[in-house]
């Protein structure tokens, strides 16, 4: 390769070269900095907190022989299942695709209430969700009040709790990602086939989706991505409880690195959340790839 088109070549990445390098500070150094403890002994009090020892592989060893483990592991599942793929993801789609057909003013009501659970900080929106479904919450006073049966949510039933606390959390960005989507379906297609005599079911899934199935693909990967790494709602909603019912794994991650003491066995963990977010990213990735023309 010729002198100049090096130098030519070098100067096109330069604009990105601080991006890498905070990337490579912020993201790879901490992702490393964990699966090096996750192959320690290191605990937050005590003498392996100063001079943690090598352990290889044992707390991966202690994954697989940990109960705890898969449950936290099919919670997790679950978890991203119900709340991004199923939750945010259709519902944001249906809200955009309502929102489109509606009136001015009932488009903008709406958006502006899903919207504003969106921006709420994450903590407050915790509460407000807590609030909601603890014991003497507000659902229960709506339920008392209809005359039907009082329920303790958030322990008989947490993991459906949380999922649809997420749902209402985060519904407002795959509606907002679908609203723009929609907005580039070109209007000939749906107009002829209309003229066609195809409903409006008809003209979704045979238009409309195959056209955004890029952004589709995109929104997916984003919002599950997002909800592996939800910890604050499920803590504030439930710690984990009861009895692990909702303990996915950033929830345990916490609980044996910080509460327990254990940094090693919770990096361990961190190490296969990270791993699973890999894979997710990854297989979207691929995705959008063969969508490419």
């Amino acid at each position: 390769m010729p002198a100049s088109h090096r130098t030519r070549h070098v100067v096109r990445y330069l604009p990105v070269l601080p991006a890498v390098v905070l990337l490579l500070v912020f993201l790879a150094g901490p992702v490393l900095w964990a699966f090096h403890a996750s192959l320690t002994n290191a605990a937050l009090t005590g003498r392996h907190a100063r001079n943690p020892d090598w352990v290889g592989l044992d707390n991966y060893q202690r994954l697989l022989q940990d109960q705890t483990f898969p449950l936290s592991l099919a919670l997790t599942v679950l978890f991203v299942a119900g709340s991004a793929i199923l939750g945010q993801n259709v519902l944001g789609l249906a809200l955009a695709v309502l929102m489109r057909r509606a009136r001015p003013v009932v488009s903008a009501t709406v958006g502006t209430a899903v919207v504003a659970a969106w921006v709420l900080p994450e903590i407050v929106a915790a509460f407000a969700a807590y609030a909601f479904f603890s014991r003497d919450g507000t659902l229960n006073q709506l339920l008392g009040g209809l005359g039907l049966a009082e329920t303790d949510w958030l322990y008989a039933v947490p993991m459906a709790a949380v999922i649809l606390a997420n749902v209402w959390r985060g519904t407002a960005f795959s509606m907002l990602v679908y609203r723009s989507a929609l907005a580039g379906v070109p209007g000939e297609l749906t107009e002829a086939a209309q003229m066609d005599g195809a409903g409006a079911w008809q003209r979704l899934v045979s238009i409309t989706l195959p056209v955004i199935r890029g952004s589709i693909a995109t929104n997916l990967m984003l919002v599950t991505l997002q909800t592996l790494a939800v910890f604050t709602l499920i803590w504030v909603m439930t710690a984990g409880g009861p009895a692990y019912g909702s303990t996915t794994l950033p929830v345990l991650a916490y609980q044996e690195a910080f509460k327990f003491g254990d940094i090693g066995y919770g990096t361990a963990v961190a190490t296969v959340l990270i791993v699973i977010g890999g894979v997710f990213g990854g297989a979207y990735l691929r995705l959008l790839k063969e969508q490419k023309p």
